[in-house]
């Protein structure tokens, strides 16, 4: 698997470019608009849970834009899950004419997909460092700890996309599903509310949540000055690398039926 993805490292960068740059073709602002829609998503929960159903975390003094924040932290993290695991289905149903290339890695669609997740993740924690100085936190030293905290999640995401990749070409209906259980995750994590406000016997419910770990840990690190939880981050990590593993296994022993079933 290191050997591949070492191998081809130059058509990955070129393809997450492509792909990068493709979403916005076209359009007048290009991609500014990778700045410009976190921002429009930030103004819209914004309003409608700090201002409309007036939700607060907790805080002393808390204002509608802290509240904003706090919510947009827990966001970001739930669309870098959620847009590699909705689109995973359909790569190689979508890319029929890699498919009947022989030469061509297929195992690397998953990882560009990821990567291109990553850069629109990466703009938006940059809105969310402007906006966190905006309302008044301090940037703690902790921040740069916050790659160590996504990177399980990153090999969680690479597993889960290798082996949705391979099930969406013989189960066309892995689609529908994936996009309702993303949904149901988004409101099944400690986004909208502190898990704290959760009674202690359903708090292992949320837990179980793939997002709600890194959602927590990345609040420590970036808001609240804290180091992460250094045991649940290293149980997070080994599950990263099972799903790692398990899923380019299942990649691997189940590609070459593809250009048959397509």
């Amino acid at each position: 698997m290191i050997r591949s993805l070492l191998k081809h490292r130059y058509l990955i960068a070129q393809m997450t470019l492509r792909e990068v740059l493709q979403r916005y073709r076209g359009s007048m602002l290009g991609i500014v608009w990778s700045f410009v829609l976190p921002l429009i998503m930030l103004a819209v929960y914004m309003f409608v849970f700090s201002v409309v159903f007036k939700t607060r975390w907790g805080l002393e003094q808390e204002s509608e834009i802290q509240f904003g924040v706090i919510l947009f932290s827990g966001l970001i993290v739930h669309a870098l899950f959620t847009e590699c695991l909705t689109r995973a289905p359909g790569l190689i149903t979508g890319n029929v004419q890699l498919v009947k290339k022989v030469v061509f890695p297929l195992e690397i669609l998953p990882l560009v997909t990821l990567c291109s997740a990553l850069f629109h993740f990466a703009v938006s924690l940059l809105v969310l460092v402007i906006f966190m100085v905006v309302a008044g936190f301090t940037i703690p030293l902790t921040a740069f700890l916050a790659p160590l905290v996504l990177a399980p999640l990153v090999l969680l995401i690479l597993g889960m996309n290798w082996f949705l990749a391979s099930l969406g070409v013989y189960v066309r209906d892995i689609a529908q599903m994936v996009g309702v259980v993303a949904t149901i995750l988004l409101f099944m994590s400690p986004i909208f509310f502190p898990i704290s406000r959760i009674p202690e016997q359903w708090q292992v419910f949320i837990y179980m949540n793939p997002i709600t770990t890194i959602v927590i840990e990345l609040r420590k690190v970036l808001m609240w000055g804290e180091l992460p939880n250094w045991y649940h981050l290293g149980i997070y990590t080994l599950v990263g690398l099972f799903s790692l593993v398990c899923g380019y296994w299942w990649f691997s022993r189940t590609r070459r039926g593809f250009a048959d079933v397509i």
